[in-house]
């Protein structure tokens, strides 16, 4: 049996592994490879970086660092988890093998709902489509941004982008707008232009997103498009186990991490918080951290046990 198995190779789970490893835990971390943090172009608000860095290359600096203090990080999936009656879990991964591990610590994250766009992957690696304000609307001051969703989290995603530039248009590519009579009054205000028309395609030339074209044939022109519609947790194997979620199916932890089953853990995005870099980080902090302290109290009621059993 291992101290923890870490379900999720992100941000989240590579700290958590790095922190476990020098408490001297033997920790395994899962990964399937679909961290939302390899997609990132350049990040510029995580602290350390001046000139920014690639997600991809941060993940690969904190693995290896995990690594050189002992810890395993395998490419895999779980399939189905079971937690044992006298405490820890046996996960079933893809490949069929099993691991028994004393603690469970999810760091799955989410999927974004990405818009229908031809190479996609490439749109996001140029900073053509972007997924988080909150990261790099700096970068985009003053640019023509549209903003692709319908719906209260569409609103406030284009509100919040007015903290960068007055040129933003809400485009809902045809899906309904049915607004709360305050929210259209606070797009109003703000000066964000909605557009419902159904988009007919995007046209990308020149290194930049030159143009929407809509059904009509008209066509509106953007610097930088954001994606505001919405993300969905990857909480499956919480949902097994019968850990507690919200209404978005994110977990629901206390202050170290701790979900609602005994021995589970949740760090990152897949967690009901901000879906940030140095946020999942301190989140993985707290609950490898927690996991140490509940394994030596464990281990303590243990020796503890066998002591009184001798001398008896």
């Amino acid at each position: 049996m291992i101290d923890c198995l870490v379900v999720g190779g992100g941000p989240a789970g590579a700290t958590a592994a790095i922190y476990l490893a020098r408490f001297r835990r033997s920790v395994l971390v899962l990964d399937e490879g679909k961290s939302r943090c390899s997609w990132i172009p350049t990040t510029r608000n995580h602290p350390g970086y001046p000139d920014g860095i690639h997600g991809s290359d941060l993940l690969d600096r904190m693995r290896t660092q995990a690594r050189r203090y002992g810890a395993r990080i395998e490419p895999g999936s779980v399939r189905s988890v079971m937690a044992l009656d006298g405490g820890g879990f046996i996960a079933t991964l893809a490949d069929g093998r099993r691991i028994q591990a004393s603690t469970l610590l999810l760091a799955t994250g989410v999927i974004d709902d990405q818009p229908k766009v031809p190479d996609l992957f490439d749109a996001v690696q140029r900073g053509l489509i972007r997924v988080c304000p909150i990261c790099d609307g700096y970068e985009v001051i003053d640019r023509r941004i549209g903003v692709i969703g319908h719906g209260a989290q569409a609103v406030g995603e284009a509100l919040f982008m007015r903290t960068y530039t007055p040129h933003v248009t809400l485009l809902t590519l045809g899906e309904p707008m049915d607004l709360a009579t305050e929210m259209q009054a606070a797009l109003d205000r703000a000066g964000v232009s909605v557009e419902e028309e159904p988009a007919a395609g995007v046209t990308i030339a020149d290194g930049r997103i030159t143009h929407v074209v809509l059904r009509s044939g008209r066509d509106r022109a953007f610097d930088t498009l954001y994606s505001a519609l919405g993300t969905l947790a990857r909480s499956s194997l919480a949902a097994e186990i019968g850990a507690t979620m919200d209404e978005c199916g994110r977990l629901i932890v206390d202050g170290h991490q701790r979900a609602s089953v005994p021995g589970v853990f949740a760090a990152g995005d897949v967690v009901s918080t901000l879906n940030q870099i140095s946020v999942a980080m301190g989140e993985a902090a707290k609950a490898a951290t927690a996991i140490h302290n509940d394994l030596r109290r464990q281990e303590g009621m243990t020796a503890e046990t066998l002591v009184r059993a001798h001398i008896a």
